[in-house]
Order: C-alpha cells, then structure tokens, then sequence
C-alpha cells in the first residue's frame, strides 16, 4: 500500500496545476483564452528544456529553430487553405508568379503533422550525435545553438517571397474547413492543448523517472564515467535532443492556432533565450514548474507590456538575475521548501 500513497501523492501537483489551468477560462473574458494558450505552447518548449538541460546538462540557445519548424508547417499549411486557389498574398506582393516547390507537400494535412512531429527529429537527431561524438558540450554548444537560430532568422527575413519575411505568415481563419479563429474555437482547442500537454508532460515525467533518467542524470555530472562504463553518451544525449526539439515544434504549430501568425522573431535569439528562462524560473528539473513558469512569465510580459512596454526586456533580464543568484532552484525549490517547513511543523 505504501507505494500507491506515494504515487498519488505525486499526482496531486500535476492535478492541481492541470485543474488551476482548465478552470481559468471559465473565470476571464473570451479574448483571455487565445493569450491563455500562446501561454501554454511555450510551455511545450520549458519542458523540452528541461529534459535536455535540467537533466542532461545540455544548454541549448536555439530552441526557437524548432518551434519555428513547427509553426512554419502549420502556418503554411493553413495559408495555403486560406489562399486556394490563388497564391498567398505576401507572393503575390514580392512577384512570386508560381508555388514555391518545397510549398506544394503542405497541401497535406497529413505531410504538414510529420513535418511537425517527424521532421524536427530528422533534423536534430543525426546533427546532434556527430556534434556530441566530437564531444562538443557546455557553453560552445549554447554558442552553436544560438548561431543556428540566428543564421535561420537572417534565411527567413531574407525570403521574403517564400516566407513572408520579417512580417512573418498571418491571415488565416479556418483548418480543413474548421473555424479556428472564434472563441468558441479556441476555447475548445485550449483543451485540446491542455490534454497534450499532460500527455507531453507524463512522458517527460516517466522517462526522467525510469533508469534513462538517472542516465541522463549520470552524464550531466560525470560523462566520463559513464561513457567509461560503456554506454554511448552521444546516442543518449542526441535522442533527448531530438525530444526536445519535436515537444518545441508543437509547441509552435499550438502558438499558431492562439495567434494567428508566425514570425521570425520567434525563432531567433531573444526568443530562444526566453524558452530557456521559463525552465530556469519554473525549475531545471521540474516539468510542473516549467508549465507553471511558461504561464507565469507568459502573463507578466501580456501585463507589463501592456502597462510598460518599454520595461519588458529590463524585467526578462532582471528575472535571469533573481533566478541565478537567490533562487536557483526555481519555483520548484520554494515550494519544496514550503512542503518541507509545513511537514517539519507537523502540518
């Protein structure tokens, strides 16, 4: 009986935060649950990060170029929808007579959920163990990271005919004929997301909790060790990449369901850097306080930038700050110390 106790008491967490989050759209106007959403699709990404870096050590500073693979699928799946038959306007507007080849696959809707799901891993798996092989780690892999996210930024802005450059891709309503746009809509594909977030966060939760996590665990301390033991560190290392990556990219295609549109922006540096943040704020190993945190700081940015929009950046790098020197662990540790202090009193 004893490790049925536990277990449910490690459920209570995820259930009162999952029920914090299902009820809230009943309490706030309808124009709240889309920014509720965009909220959530970050929160795909924190978790992602923080399997790759809480646990395995990996920093990455370029999680951006994965949920920009994720919107850019959808968005361009849902613009071409919007458009037919003609050619999306922003072509039309830079003197694109024809479809862009690789545009054409993304009439499927089937083609545009595996570029979602199946591509970021194609992408970061193999590129990720040739990088890990030649034991490429720490800062100069957060270096490599942020390069590539920068150098896609400069690629996107540059096409303009084929992505819509620096104004991104927007203007779209419906998904095979299902309006996405009105409240009604969002309020159900809200739930929607918020069921696959759980399912995203229980698989995170049960491969750090299984012997892979106390792998992973292993070679973020001591990687000599373990690759001394025997085991391929790299092939560990570049499959929790590749995780990561995919949880980012359908944190994208969410983002472009609350939003709307997809810019560059949101695959570059400053971006990336924030995704990586909303670990750090929640938790390096807590998956419920990096859903927590990606809401959290989601909501401060909409309120400060709304009321001070020229602080917003002073108070990201302010929270970095906070969060490095007086609460490392996030607001997973205070509330662990809160549990513990209550426990000690007997309460």
């Amino acid at each position: 009986m004893r490790p049925s106790r536990i277990s449910v008491a490690a459920l209570l967490p995820a259930a009162l935060l999952f029920g914090v989050l299902a009820v809230l759209p009943l309490l706030v106007d309808p124009f709240r649950v889309p920014l509720f959403g965009k909220y959530l699709s970050f929160a795909f990404v924190a978790i992602g990060v923080v399997l790759i870096w809480g646990y395995c050590g990996i920093l990455s500073l370029g999680q951006g170029i994965f949920f920009g693979i994720g919107a850019y699928a959808l968005a361009m799946f849902l613009k071409l929808e919007a458009s037919a038959p003609e050619l999306p306007d922003f072509m039309v507007w830079s003197s694109v007579e024809q479809l862009p080849l690789w545009w054409e696959p993304f009439h499927s809707l089937t083609v545009t959920l595996a570029a979602i799901l199946v591509f970021p891993a194609l992408v970061s798996f193999p590129l990720s163990y040739l990088i890990f092989r030649k034991r490429v780690s720490g800062v100069y892999f957060a270096i490599l990271t942020l390069a590539l996210a920068l150098t896609l930024t400069v690629m996107i802005i540059g096409s303009q005919g084929e992505t819509g450059g620096a104004n991104g891709i927007t203007d779209f309503s419906t998904l095979k004929g299902l309006d996405v746009a009105s409240d009604d809509a969002r309020a159900r594909w809200y739930y929607f997301q918020l069921v696959l977030l759980a399912v995203a966060a229980g698989c995170v939760a049960w491969l750090v909790h299984a012997r892979f996590g106390k792998v992973l665990i292993a070679i973020r301390d001591r990687e000599d060790r373990v690759r001394f033991s025997g085991y391929d560190t790299a092939l560990y290392k570049a499959f929790t990449f590749a995780v990561a990556s995919v949880l980012a990219s359908v944190g994208g295609a969410m983002f472009v369901l609350f939003t709307g549109l997809i810019t560059p922006q949101l695959v570059g540096a400053v971006a990336s850097v924030e995704m990586v943040i909303f670990a750090a704020f929640g938790g390096r190993m807590s998956v419920l306080g990096a859903i927590a945190a990606a809401f959290l700081v989601g909501w401060l940015k909409s309120t400060l930038s709304e009321t001070f929009p020229e602080l917003w950046l002073f108070f990201l790098g302010g929270l970095f700050l906070v969060v490095t020197a007086v609460m490392p662990q996030g607001l997973a540790g205070i509330v662990a110390a809160l549990r513990a202090r209550l426990a000690g009193r007997g309460v």
